[in-house]
């Protein structure tokens, strides 16, 4: 493992999307000597705990904390660094203490790159909120007259991981990643999910698929073995040299 000392940034609006989501990422890149912050607004203990519901004598603190457990494990499986701000879910609702308490983090954290979800979601509204706050408060950060005590951003590339609901959610992936040398990782992690488990493999079978889309898409005389891949849709412009 290098010490690259290079950070980065997953927005999750509830507890389980980073592992579904972007587990491969994190455990990639921990793996190389990353710092990855992970931020859950939300345990996800109204919209997404339907299982846990149907548990006896559940109450919402219950679901909160087994859900916190949940994400927890599956955070340290992948190496991430997790913070729950438990800001609520179906509705969620950020206020401007969450958006200066985001932009903060951006100054602090200097990320290279954030990820969070696609910006249209009509199946969940807390998706494209969260992608929202990400995106705004980068851009916040970045300005020069926001906290003098603090250092302004740069521009780091933002990536909207996938959505559950691609075609819907007008999302295209244009960026693959090869996790297949972290799958078991991000599998573990998944398994974690105990009130989700009807989409462990479903997840499974999206990295299967993107992995033979990765492979499909590298140079002819690249020699790699991709079984497992992430597919992300890059929001931003990238700067080159050469193309």
């Amino acid at each position: 493992m290098s010490n690259t000392n290079k950070t980065a940034l997953v927005v999750s609006a509830h507890s389980a999307d980073f592992v579904w989501r972007c587990g491969g990422a994190i455990a990639s890149h921990v793996k190389q000597g990353w710092h990855v912050k992970v931020v859950c607004l939300s345990f996800g203990e109204r919209g997404e705990s339907a299982k846990l519901w149907k548990l006896p004598d559940m109450t919402l603190e219950k679901v909160k904390a087994a859900r916190r457990d949940e994400a927890q494990r599956a955070a340290d499986i992948l190496g991430a660094d997790v913070e729950f701000w438990d800001i609520g879910d179906y509705p969620m609702r950020v206020s401007d203490d969450t958006l200066f308490r985001m932009v903060d983090l951006y100054q602090t954290l200097q990320p290279e790159f954030v990820l969070s979800h696609s910006v249209k979601d009509p199946y969940n509204f807390d998706h494209p909120l969260a992608m929202h706050l990400a995106q705004e408060a980068r851009v916040t950060a970045q300005a020069a007259g926001h906290n003098l005590e603090q250092k302004v951003l740069g521009a780091p590339p933002v990536y909207a991981f996938e959505p559950h609901q691609t075609e819907q959610c007008e999302w295209t992936p244009n960026t693959f990643l090869d996790i297949t040398d972290v799958w078991d990782l991000k599998r573990q992690a998944i398994e974690c999910m105990a009130g989700q488990e009807h989409l462990w493999a479903y997840y499974t079978r999206v990295a299967q698929q993107r992995g033979v889309q990765a492979k499909r898409n590298i140079g002819i005389t690249t020699k790699r073995n991709i079984e497992y891949a992430e597919g992300y849709m890059k929001l931003t412009p990238t700067v080159v040299d050469t193309l």
